[in-house]
C-alpha cells in the first residue's frame, strides 16, 4: 500500500477535542509490536503518520500505508490522537515530556494512549502535565505479543479517566479483542505487571514439568494432552508450549523467535519486583523467575522468546 502524503495531515487544523471522531493519529514505536498495531489502524481506515528513530521500522510501516514523520514533533502535529509503545522509562519520559515531546506538540484536546510497559509511577508523573497542557492521557500497555499485534487480537489494560478510555475504544478495537477498564492513571500498568508476572512463573513451571515428564520418558505430545485437559492447564500449555514441535503456531516451534523476547520478560518481571517491593508484596515465585530469566540472558539468549527457558532446563547436566 503506497504511504499517504504528509500534507494531508498538515492540513489539520489544531483543535479543541469535540464528539467528531478521531481519525488521524501519530503512532511512536513501530518495532515488532508497534508496526503490527499501526498497520491495524490503516486498516480500519484511520489515518496514521509514524514516527521511529529506526528507519528501517519506519521504511516497512509505510509499505502498510504508514506515513513516515521526521521527528516526535512532527508526527504528532494536528492530529486527533498519539499511540506510542516504547521499550523503557526513560524513553517513554523523553517521549512525552521532553523538549521535542507529545505533550509540548500535540493539539490541545488530542487523546494520548502509551501502550508501553513500564512502571506505573510513569503514567502517574505524565497524566498530570498532559492535563494541564490541554491535552489528555491514558496508560494502556497490552497483552498478546507479537502474534496479538500482528492479527490484531491484543488486550488492552488501561488506567486513566472513564471518558478518556471510552474515547479510546474505537482506536483499541482496530488493534484488539479484549479492552479493560483498571481504574485511574497507572492502573493499567499494574494489572499488566501483574499479568507478566504471572505468565513467567506459568511459563516456567511449564517448562520444568514438561522437561522432568519427557525425562522420565513420556511421550511429549501424550504428557501435552495431559496437562491441557486436566488442573495444569494453562496459556503456556494450550497456546505458548515452550517444548518445539508440539504447538505450531507457538515461538518454540520456530526456534524460539518471533515470540515475547526473553529480555523483555526480564525488564517486566523486574518492573514487577520493584513495584511488589514498594508495597512489600511477598513475591517468592516471581523472584525465582527473575533470577532464572535472568540467566537465560546471561548466556546470550536474550532475543530468544522466554520460553527458551525449556532448552536451558533441557540442556541442563547433572
Amino acid at each position: 500500500m503506497a504511504a499517504r502524503p504528509i500534507s494531508r495531515f498538515l492540513a489539520i487544523p489544531r483543535r479543541n477535542y469535540s464528539s467528531k471522531a478521531d481519525k488521524n493519529i501519530a503512532f511512536l514505536g513501530l518495532g515488532n509490536m508497534g508496526g503490527f498495531m499501526a498497520a491495524n489502524l490503516v486498516k480500519k481506515g484511520f489515518n496514521v503518520r509514524g514516527y521511529d528513530p529506526s528507519k528501517e521500522a519506519q521504511n516497512a510501516a509505510a509499505k502498510e500505508g504508514v506515513t513516515s514523520a521526521s521527528s516526535i514533533a512532527a508526527a504528532v502535529d494536528g492530529v486527533d490522537a498519539v499511540v506510542s509503545i516504547l521499550p523503557s522509562n526513560k524513553v517513554v519520559l523523553d517521549a512525552y515530556l521532553g523538549n521535542d515531546g507529545v505533550v509540548k506538540h500535540a493539539p490541545k484536546g488530542s487523546l494520548l494512549i502509551d501502550s508501553s510497559t513500564v512502571d506505573p509511577n510513569v503514567p502517574k508523573q505524565i497524566f498530570p502535565v498532559a492535563i494541564e497542557s490541554g491535552v489528555n492521557f491514558i496508560d494502556a500497555p497490552v497483552s498478546g505479543g507479537v502474534m496479538g499485534a500482528q492479527n490484531a487480537t491484543l488486550a488492552f489494560m488501561v488506567g486513566g479517566r472513564k471518558e478518556d478510555f471510552e474515547r479510546s475504544l474505537p482506536m483499541l478495537k482496530a488493534m484488539g479483542l479484549k479492552h479493560f477498564h483498571c481504574g485511574d492513571s497507572g492502573a493499567g500498568q499494574v494489572a499488566k505487571l501483574a499479568n507478566n508476572m504471572l505468565m513467567g512463573i506459568t511459563g516456567m513451571a511449564t517448562a520444568e514439568c514438561m522437561n522432568m515428564g519427557i525425562k522420565m520418558g513420556l511421550d511429549p505430545k501424550v504428557l501435552l494432552d495431559v496437562l491441557n485437559n486436566s488442573s495444569a492447564r494453562s496459556w503456556s500449555t494450550e497456546v505458548y508450549c515452550p517444548v518445539p514441535g508440539l504447538v505450531p503456531t507457538a515461538p518454540s516451534s520456530r526456534n524460539y523467535d518471533g515470540g515475547f523476547k526473553n529480555e523483555l520478560m526480564v525488564k517486566d518481571l523486574e518492573l514487577a519486583s520493584g513495584m511488589a517491593l514498594g508495597i512489600r508484596s511477598p513475591i517468592p515465585l516471581g523472584a525465582v523467575a527473575t533470577q532464572l530469566y535472568r540467566i537465560v540472558q546471561s548466556r546470550g539468549y536474550g532475543q530468544k522468546d522466554f520460553s527458551f527457558i525449556y532448552k536451558l532446563l533441557k540442556d541442563e547436566k547433572n
